[in-house]
């Protein structure tokens, strides 16, 4: 499937990112769970990559669209319903990935469950927000402000109808912080578009 996937294509700061998750789904990806799935635009994508794929997200309307556009793909599944409490298998997926929807919950709680849902040498990674809070954080806002904007005229960005939006509460460095607490070897980046990455791959049996 290509990574436009769907009947209508759109591009925005979060789809910029696309392309980075899928290059890391491990080979032979047998299950992966999009946290945070909105419309199932990723999801769908990943069926390129893993035998199975899941979305998860709270929002009724996001989850019913994202089943309209599955137009009934038996390789993907839509579940509505609170990741932090959502019935979900332990260790039960090679791949785990969020994008912007990670600041709509308590993050170590969120990163926990994560950690605890994927299999033994898998691999998660998480796209957020997160707010500006030291010299340095806003200096890199600033210093990125015009090519965000000169970047979303010339791509025409768009965000799909009703998705849900949130206001980050921990900042770059607290996001960080906590990430490498909790993930240990996790990989951290704070990308031009007003994004940050973790990437970080789970130890396998006998691994340390």
């Amino acid at each position: 499937m290509s990574d436009d996937a769907g009947p209508t294509p759109y591009w925005n700061t979060n789809v910029a990112r696309h392309p980075g998750i899928l290059r890391v789904v491990p080979g032979g990806c047998g299950d992966a769970l999009d946290v945070g799935c909105g419309d199932g635009l990723l999801a769908r994508k990943l069926t390129g990559r893993a035998e199975r794929v899941s979305g998860i997200d709270k929002s009724p309307r996001m989850i019913a669209h994202a089943r309209e556009l599955a137009a009934g793909d038996p390789r993907l599944t839509f579940v509505e319903g609170d990741f932090l409490t959502a019935d979900l298998p332990d260790e039960g997926y090679d791949f785990i990935c969020s994008v912007t929807a990670i600041h709509h919950m308590d993050l170590e709680a969120a990163l926990v469950r994560m950690r605890a849902l994927l299999r033994p040498g898998g691999t998660l990674v998480v796209v957020g927000l997160a707010r500006e809070e030291s010299p340095a954080e806003w200096a890199a806002t600033i210093a990125a402000a015009p090519v965000v904007r000169i970047t979303k005229v010339l791509r025409r960005a768009r965000e799909p109808e009703g998705m849900p939006v949130a206001v980050p509460r921990m900042s770059y460095g607290q996001v960080r912080a906590a990430a490498r607490r909790l993930l240990p070897g996790v990989r951290y980046r704070r990308h031009v578009l007003r994004r940050y990455s973790l990437t970080w791959r789970k130890p396998g049996h006998g691994e340390t």
